[in-house]
């Protein structure tokens, strides 16, 4: 089930839950975040590769291509034996920005999104089926748990890839992390 919660960013304890898409896609819309649901226009396999999964959603990626102009995309599947998992968390967990703006779409598993605008924090759980569009230097960090579970489809408008600021804040050290969020939906 996507969620949604938005804090006061010096209230981590204190949240308005959405788990409603709409409700969902409507809040981040008030901040230019783009939330969207995709369906794969095939059957995939468990092990399918990354020409399988990029065919399954080529109708969405292809118009995404179009409306922003991305010149590359990717699959990313990241499970609880990577090798580097501990520290390609700890990156992400940083509060950072990007010149560009961050598009994931979750073909399976999940990831907890924390967007800092203004003075608010929106934690965003993305799951199986759900593409989230971060703005161009928005602080935001990303959570994929302890032991992560997914696949995502990347889209870039730089061939550079993913390119990030550190913002040096530590407020990402007072949120939940995605199994504390998890565990209390």
């Amino acid at each position: 089930m996507s969620a949604l919660t938005v804090y006061l960013d010096n209230e981590p304890q204190y949240g308005e839950l959405y788990t409603d898409f709409t409700a969902i896609r409507n809040q981040l819309k008030n901040i230019g975040v783009q939330f969207e649901r995709w369906n794969a226009n095939c059957e995939l396999s468990p092990d399918a590769d990354q020409e399988s999964i990029l065919a399954a959603y080529a109708d969405s990626i292809d118009r995404l291509k179009q409306q922003y102009g991305f010149q590359s995309v990717d699959v990313v599947k990241l499970n609880p034996d990577h090798p580097e998992k501990d520290a390609l968390r700890q990156k992400f967990l940083a509060e950072h920005i990007h010149d560009d703006f961050e598009v994931r779409f979750f073909v399976e598993g999940r990831g907890l999104f924390y967007l800092h605008v203004d003075d608010n924090v929106y934690a965003v759980l993305c799951e199986q089926g759900d593409l989230i569009s971060v703005p161009a230097k928005t602080a935001h960090w990303f959570d994929m748990g302890e032991n992560p579970g997914f696949t995502c489809i990347r889209l870039f408008t730089s061939p550079d890839g993913w390119v990030a600021d550190f913002t040096g804040s530590e407020i990402a050290k007072t949120f939940p992390t995605l199994d504390q969020y998890a565990a209390e939906l």
